[in-house]
């Protein structure tokens, strides 16, 4: 992307989606890492989004009192250092505009900048300190802006509990610092300041509870944060052309810390993950903005668990039209070949079989029930069946053809009477045999040789005894003998046909199992990889949240630090419960399967035994065999 394009727009205090960004981002197949900047208008936001994308300019720089970007704009750009990824970034409308004077509407802006973001940096100017935690408003409300899960028990304590499992890390940036970095002769660090500019007060009152409720927001709700203190970059007579001043021009101390600021961000911040853990492609963030815009444009307040339900719904979709595709690619190259023996057809059968299956599961997510790999398996079951079909009559078509041609003279001498003579009957046994020993020395037939072979005998078994008993040469005893012989090649080859149908049958029963074994062994490791997804996720926020506890019980805070503790027994007790339902239902799909497959065992079964006791025409039981797989 060669310069910012708008994602969201904001006019007349409605949001709505721009369809040329979401086009771009449906065509993004790379993972990405996305980092959104928010903050008052005017404190040079877009400035730190075009040096993270490495340009000297891009996103909209002002040098009025006015806000210059409106809605939320994007860049995609490579990322520096993760090779294919993308790097996103979101400058945001700046908030407290006074052109604007809607509050609501700055606190979606804000709320759409976490729940798009890997990293939110959070831009201010001068210090922090109680007026600019304050004005960070938008965290107090979070809880009325923002579900994490459809219905909860206890609607706003469980929900500001699981905020921190998905929120982005926070960075707060502060630009024209002009303080010392020191608390009581003490040097201290970025990091330090700003937690300590985020402790909390002892006591009770409104006043008290006043100062620490955004702070308790910012310490629960983001639990990783990082801080980075900016000087001035240049005197306040050049700020107005800031856009086009060299680099060199900036203060040397400014642009240490942009470097800095850059390099962490670049190596820090993690992939865009959604409930379970799952990382996002930039096809999968477009579905993402456009259902959370299209949910506050209704009125209704974005929810993460249907969000991520309804993108799993369309990602798993397209993996199975991936999967399918994969499958239908690979074949393409046998398919040219028809017709082939089954061992051929089956090797490939398998392997793309299996390069479909591993598409789908690298694609797919929550696909909880299996509904959607279910759906690929039938896909391929019935463009296999489709594709044996072709095989065959490709075969069929093959060796009538050859029949037909190596038999022309023959039917020409019936007709011309050339057997209809003492000692013919023998001629014709000549000739007759040489068309099946031509026949069968002609290579590639296909999978219904025999079969073919042994229609064309039956056919040609009235025109044979018709010729043996004209024959005057032949003694009647001889005629028996004869007519013995023919009738026993005609069961051997009947036999023959038989053994080729029972051998692609076979087969066909070993292809079964051995996709039955694949599919069961992709979908386990499929769920081992969502649970260990799961259990990072959890971990990791479990580790910030026991941090949070021991801050606070060295700073005394010990009425809060015993709340955390019991935050962290109810989060492991959920953790615990959701582990179970996944474990139960993940048993409960793998049964499924397993039954299916003893069932789709017992139909195979039963239709060998068929085609073992001939009670049925092999071609009939091999029909219905493909409708089996």
């Amino acid at each position: 992307m060669d310069s910012p394009m708008c994602l969201v727009k904001n006019a007349d205090g409605e949001l709505c989606i721009e369809p040329e960004a979401i086009d771009y981002l449906m065509g993004l197949k790379q993972k990405v890492v996305v980092v959104a900047v928010v903050g008052l208008y005017r404190t040079g936001k877009s400035y730190l989004m075009n040096k993270l994308a490495q340009k000297r300019s891009g996103f909209a720089l002002g040098a009025t009192i006015q806000s210059k970007t409106k809605g939320i704009w994007m860049w995609c750009v490579p990322h520096p250092e993760k090779t294919d990824h993308t790097l996103v970034l979101l400058d945001t409308e700046g908030l407290g505009d006074v052109e604007k004077g809607d509050s609501k509407n700055d606190a979606w802006i804000f709320s759409l900048a976490i729940l798009l973001s890997s990293t939110l940096v959070y831009n201010s100017r001068g210090t922090i300190d109680n007026d600019a935690v304050e004005k960070l408003q938008y965290v107090n409300e979070l809880t009325e802006m923002i579900k994490v899960k459809s219905s909860t028990v206890d609607e706003e304590e469980g929900e500001g509990t699981q905020f921190a499992q998905f929120f982005p890390n926070f960075v707060w940036t502060v630009r024209d610092f002009t303080l010392k970095l020191e608390i009581d002769g003490r040097v201290i660090t970025p990091d330090q300041y700003l937690e300590n500019s985020l402790q909390l007060k002892k006591g009770y009152g409104k006043k008290m509870n006043d100062y620490n409720v955004p702070r308790e927001c910012i310490r629960n709700f983001f639990p990783s944060r990082k801080c980075f203190v900016f000087p001035s970059p240049t005197t306040p007579d050049n700020m107005h052309r800031l856009d086009s001043m060299d680099e060199a021009e900036l203060s040397e101390h400014f642009r240490a810390v942009a470097d800095t600021f850059c390099r962490f961000i670049f190596q820090e911040s993690r992939m865009k993950t959604v409930i379970g853990g799952h990382t996002l492609t930039g096809e999968m963030l477009g579905h993402l903005v456009t259902t959370y815009v299209e949910t506050i444009a209704k009125g209704n307040v974005p929810c993460l668990e249907n969000a991520v339900l309804a993108m799993a719904k369309i990602e798993n979709k397209a993996a199975v039209d991936e999967g399918l595709a994969v499958y239908q690619k690979g074949m393409e190259d046998v398919k040219a070949l028809f017709p082939v023996d089954i061992n051929q057809l089956s090797e490939n059968h398998l392997r793309s079989e299996t390069q479909a299956t591993q598409a789908f599961m690298k694609r797919s997510f929550k696909d909880d029930n299996g509904e959607f790999l279910k759906a690929l398996v039938e896909a391929i079951s019935n463009h296999t069946a489709n594709l044996f079909k072709q095989n065959k009559d490709a075969s069929e078509k093959k060796c009538k053809a050859l029949l037909e041609n190596l038999s022309a003279l023959m039917d020409q001498g019936i007709k011309e009477g050339t057997y209809a003579t003492p000692g013919g009957y023998e001629l014709y046994c000549y000739h007759h045999d040489n068309i099946v020993a031509q026949y069968r020395a002609e290579p590639n037939k296909g999978v219904r040789a025999e079969e073919v072979l042994e229609q064309f005998l039956k056919d040609k078994s009235a025109e044979s005894n018709s010729i043996l008993q004209a024959d005057k040469q032949l003694t009647e005893n001889e005629k028996k003998i004869q007519a013995e012989k023919k009738k026993t090649a005609e069961l051997e080859q009947e036999k023959a046909a038989l053994n080729e149908q029972k051998a692609e049958m076979e087969r066909t029963i070993e292809n079964i199992g051995r996709g039955q074994e694949k599919y069961l062994k992709e979908m386990k490791e499929k769920m081992e990889e969502e649970r260990n997804q799961q259990q990072q996720e959890f971990n990791r926020t479990l580790e910030r949240r026991m941090q949070e506890q021991k801050d606070l019980l060295e700073k005394g805070h010990k009425e809060k630090a015993e709340l955390i503790r019991q935050e962290i027994e109810e989060i492991k007790k959920n953790n615990q419960l959701e582990r179970d339902a996944n474990s139960q239902n993940q048993k409960a799909l793998l049964d499924d399967c397993k039954q299916q497959a003893e069932e789709q065992s017992k139909k195979i079964e039963a239709l060998m035994s068929a085609l073992n006791n001939k009670s049925q025409a092999p071609v009939q039981v091999v029909e219905r065999l493909c409708m089996v797989m």
